[in-house]
């Protein structure tokens, strides 16, 4: 069968418009399609307009789909209504935000309007949005209009990309911006003078203002210097010395120097940092009278006092390990100087297998402080002394610090008896006893009486952790467990050993 006549043909040379076919104005079409193309049936022509796109609709005049092509399988399945859009107006099946633009294709699509790709959302039944680019074109003579769409899903996905990966710019962006603000606002407020130094040359790069009070000029005029402008001869080659340990690697103490103006001494601390790939020395210099702050005399004699009373005194970091003792500690820990202690765990001096410093500092974490905690502290030289300590947690900032005062107490121990806290009936009862009962019969109610409120006392000393307290009272966790069971001490059924 035969196509029909193009309408509209004309045969321009060169640079003007071809044949058209029953389309918009401004599609170019083929100049002779009867003879390229030939007799195309129907199924032929549905062939090619469905390879043509993505997506094809055919569109009715009033704009209701009558039939569809897709293209891709994952498109179809994003699309999962798209088996029931036939019957249905193409508007229905796009976002609310899409609608104008579906009125807007079907309106170019029947006049003599330019076509225009339009971006349109289709909706899905879960919430989602699947993009799709338009263009309308009118066949025949009953107002039936091709809709050829381009698939923007992987378009859509690389623009999110785009758009999240500046997102995550700008704020990396404004977190740089915000640690320069406070880097130049601590730098200026610093009360030392600080100054930013070229390794290569020893040039001065920045300066802040406390280094413009020092050396009694603008912070600008300082930048460009060399040390050899700021030091005098004689603290030169000390100061250059110094920068030379530091960038070898090495951590040498601070120098005390002399600058070209004025005549107070000044301490030098010089550290390296990392800029834009670069090394440059940070130098900050502090007058030598404002270095040290002198403790108020009060403090002074409290410290001295601490220092040689005769209990011992020491201080601990979070885990134990010792900062500070002083000179009774270490006669009782049998050391010869501080040195050997600090750094070293606590336990290997109070206590036994590292159950009362657990203990300790567990009590210290919930209440800030201990007091007559009963234990033992060992010498380096085997020596045992019977001790109380009582401990405080000290706050100053990031964690804690633990001070322990321990006082020998046994020769008191040795010389009278300890006042016990007070009997409680079963004991008292148990005196009444005596004389009405056998001795052995007396013993074994004793031992009971003695063993449950040595129990009692160890689980109380370490709130009722009752692996600690096995370890105290040197019996395995069953043991505990069946005197526990026995006594009818404690919940047992909270807790069973493993």
């Amino acid at each position: 069968m035969p196509l029909p006549a193009c309408g509209n043909e004309t045969r321009a040379g060169a640079g003007k418009r071809g044949v058209h076919w029953g389309i918009s104005a401004l599609v170019k079409t083929f100049v002779s399609p009867q003879t390229s193309l030939g007799d195309l049936d129907a199924c032929s022509v549905a062939a090619l307009i469905a390879a043509s796109s993505d997506v094809t609709l055919i569109v009715d005049a009033d704009g209701r789909i009558r039939d569809t092509a897709f293209q891709s399988t994952e498109l179809l399945d994003d699309l999962n209504e798209s088996a029931h859009w036939v019957g249905r107006t193409m508007a229905a099946t796009v976002a609310p935000d899409s609608r104008s633009k579906v009125e807007a294709l079907l309106r170019e699509a029947t006049t003599a309007a330019e076509p225009k790709w339009r971006h349109i959302n289709h909706s899905t039944a879960d919430g989602r949005s699947v993009p799709v680019l338009y263009c309308g074109v009118q066949i025949g003579v009953d107002g039936r209009i091709v809709m050829f769409g381009r698939d923007l899903r992987v378009m859509s996905a690389l623009q999110q990309r785009l758009m999240n990966a500046q997102q995550s710019m700008e704020r990396d962006y404004s977190k740089l911006r915000d640690v320069e603000m406070r880097y130049r606002l601590l730098f200026q407020l610093s009360s030392e003078a600080v100054l930013i130094l070229d390794p290569a040359k020893g040039r001065v790069l920045e300066a802040n203002s406390a280094a413009q009070s020092m050396f009694g000029t603008a912070a600008d005029d300082i930048v460009g210097h060399t040390t050899a402008e700021i030091f005098n001869n004689d603290s030169m080659q000390l100061v250059q010395g110094h920068l030379a340990a530091i960038r070898a690697g090495t951590r040498p103490e601070d120098v005390s120097a002399q600058l070209m103006r004025g005549n107070e001494p000044v301490l030098v601390k010089v550290s390296l940092f990392r800029q834009d790939n670069a090394t440059l020395f940070l130098m900050r210099i502090s007058p030598m009278s404002s270095v040290v702050p002198a403790l108020p005399d009060v403090k002074t004699k409290l410290l001295r006092a601490v220092e040689s009373g005769p209990d011992g005194f020491v201080v601990t970091d979070h885990e134990g390990a010792i900062i500070a003792a002083n000179a009774a500690f270490l006669n009782m820990a049998q050391l010869r100087d501080e040195s050997e202690a600090r750094g070293r765990s606590l336990d290997n001096w109070v206590g036994t297998s590292g159950v009362d410093l657990d203990v300790l500092t567990s009590n210290l974490r919930s209440r800030g402080s201990v007091q007559f905690f009963a234990t033992t502290m060992r010498g380096e030289a085997g020596s045992v002394a019977q001790v109380e300590i009582s401990a405080v947690s000290i706050r100053n900032g990031g964690h804690p610090s633990f001070g322990y005062a321990i006082r020998n107490v046994g020769p008191r121990l040795q010389g009278e008896t300890r006042v016990a806290r007070q009997l409680p009936r079963s004991v008292e009862q148990l005196t009444e006893l005596i004389g009405r009962v056998s001795l052995k019969d007396l013993v074994r109610e004793a031992t009971e009486v003695i063993e449950r409120l040595s129990i009692e006392a160890a689980l109380e000393l370490t709130n009722d952790n009752r692996a600690s307290a096995a370890e105290m009272l040197g019996l395995s966790r069953q043991s505990l467990y069946v005197k526990l069971r026995r006594y009818g001490i404690g919940d047992l059924a909270a807790v069973e050993p493993s």
